[in-house]
């Protein structure tokens, strides 16, 4: 609509800039072709009405010259007047228009005919001022005469030259709507071949970014717009068959990573169970010394290994949408009493337990239990004692956050705390789990419709929050 309107407008100002250029054109040609003819026509009457006159010429003389004029104008109407020796002008028709001053002095000046437009009565008039020479039998050259005194004014009526302006101006505004009609011709159609296309790659644009691959865009034509298309439809191609590719290869890689956790447990299951009774042989001092090292060694790895299995297990089930959630109401900070002392953090003096309000949540106590448990054993493990875990209550939000003392999250590291298997010193691969642990609380926390984040304190430290909805607000049983 913008590129039609802005056609149509320059379509309008050329159209009045050409039709005022021709108007003013127009308009002076009919002024001046006007003027010229009257001048010609006074002159021809005074060159026949001049050589009857006697000088000195009386008021009355005056009036009867003026008379013969005016009778002499025939279709041009003329109303004349005449001065002898620079009087008063004298006209034998009381309805003459005065001449203008200015018009008086010009021709006594300069000694030639002027003309000059002026309006009167509302009309607009043309009067003429021009002098009258004379000379005697013996001269022969008329312009070295001196001028006899007599000047004559003649003044007529311009109607119909402003009926001829009023037509050109009447033709060039009917004239204005029908070029702006055929203006809006090739302003829609430079809409249609521009600005169509323009918007198809920005709607298309638009659902590519929606994640909708498969969109492609009609082409016709060889001009730029239709290579532009072309090339949109090339990029989308190979995004749907790169995005595939990579679908492809990650649910292998899951397919993958779930097959070879289920093949694990059963032989970590009997590995775990076989060192149970190693360490009991170890603590009861039946094993020799490097034996018993080599045995706790080889428990804490299966048990290590055994949870990273797991942490798989779990992966795997939110990847298929299979996790279950079973929703309960219960108070939160019970939940938080309980992981602590599950985990032996309940008198720890590393760990404080800030709960001073009730603050009921809908929830699975055991995926919110594993999420705390997370969060409490990350801060210890990479922060620094005391860890406070505090709970507040918030209109229909609850908010559970875990802070510590530590050196906290490296700038560069926050935005991907919650990844699967990242780790912010790369350098230490072996740093006591399996980098799952975040990312399965994250994902623990979305099937409730809350929000875990990470940030760090001012002051220094870590701070991570659950967001969760109260029971008032929270879904039900799933």
């Amino acid at each position: 609509m913008r590129l039609v309107v802005a056609f149509l407008l320059a379509a309008a100002f050329g159209a009045l800039l050409t039709a005022g250029l021709t108007f003013h054109r127009a308009r002076a040609a009919i002024l001046d072709r006007a003027e010229e003819t009257a001048v010609a026509d006074l002159r021809t009457q005074l060159d026949s009405l001049a050589p009857d006159l006697t000088l000195p010429l009386t008021a009355d003389d005056l009036r009867g010259l003026t008379r013969q004029i005016d009778q002499a104008g025939g279709a041009r109407a003329w109303h004349a007047s005449a001065s002898y020796q620079g009087g008063e002008p004298v006209s034998s028709f009381p309805g003459t228009p005065p001449v203008p001053d200015g018009l008086r002095e010009t021709v006594q000046d300069s000694g030639r005919a002027v003309h000059q437009r002026t309006e009167h009565d509302g009309r607009p008039w043309l009067t003429l001022g021009m002098p009258v020479a004379y000379t005697d039998s013996g001269n022969s050259d008329p312009g070295a005469a001196p001028f006899s005194g007599l000047t004559v004014y003649a003044a007529f009526p311009l109607d119909d030259d402003r009926a001829d302006i009023d037509a050109l101006v009447t033709a060039a505004q009917s004239g204005a709507v029908p070029a702006l009609a055929l203006a809006l011709v090739p302003a829609l159609f430079a809409a249609r071949s521009v600005l169509r296309p323009v918007r198809r790659l920005r709607h298309g644009a638009e659902r590519i970014a929606a994640g909708e691959l498969h969109t492609r865009l009609h082409t016709e034509g060889h001009d730029e717009l239709a290579d532009l298309t072309r090339s949109f439809n090339t990029m989308a191609e190979t995004l749907e068959r790169d995005a595939a590719e990579l679908r492809r290869l990650e649910a292998g890689a899951r397919r993958f990573a779930a097959d070879v956790a289920h093949e694990l447990r059963t032989p970590l299951a009997a590995m775990a169970a076989v060192t149970e009774v190693l360490d009991e042989d170890a603590a009861s001092g039946v094993l020799p010394a490097d034996t018993e090292d080599a045995v706790r060694l080889i428990s804490e790895e299966v048990r290590a290994l055994a949870r990273t299995v797991e942490d798989l297990m779990e992966v795997s089930r939110f990847d298929a949408k299979a996790a279950p959630v079973h929703r309960e109401d219960v108070d939160l900070r019970t939940l938080v009493t309980k992981t602590l002392q599950l985990r032996g953090w309940a008198h720890d003096e590393r760990v404080r337990a800030d709960l001073p309000e009730p603050a009921p949540v809908r929830v699975d106590p055991r995926r919110i239990d594993a999420v705390l448990g997370n969060l409490v054993g990350n801060a210890l493990h990479h922060g620094r004692p005391p860890v406070t875990v505090t709970v507040r209550a918030d209109g229909d939000r609850v908010r559970v956050t875990v802070t510590d003392r530590g050196p906290g999250i490296a700038d560069d590291a926050l935005p991907y705390v919650f990844d699967r298997f990242y780790k912010a010193d790369a350098a230490r691969p072996r740093s006591g789990g399996s980098g799952l642990g975040l990312a399965i609380a994250h994902e623990n926390a979305a099937l409730h419709d809350a929000t875990l984040t990470a940030a760090n304190r001012p002051g220094g430290g870590a701070v991570f929050t659950l967001t969760l909805p109260s029971a008032a607000s929270s879904p039900g049983t799933t």
